[in-house]
């Protein structure tokens, strides 16, 4: 159990490590990649060329930051 100070702040203990592992940023990453593609592909299922998925998805993170 962590030491408390006299304002009642709790103090880390010697040696703990307050890092995040790798995962914890690659996981909301490719959540939210994988969010964007269902979000910005097409409405129906029909073939489609094969860049203009990629075309469009740039195309509309360029609009939105243009904003």
């Amino acid at each position: 159990m962590a030491a408390l100070t006299r304002t009642g702040e709790r103090t880390t203990p010697a040696g703990v490590d307050t890092r995040l592992p790798w995962w914890a940023l690659a996981l909301p990453v490719a959540a939210f990649t994988a969010l964007l593609l269902l979000v910005t592909g097409p409405g129906e299922a029909a073939a489609t060329s094969g860049d203009a998925g990629i075309g469009r998805v740039v195309q509309l993170i360029g609009q939105t930051l243009a904003l």
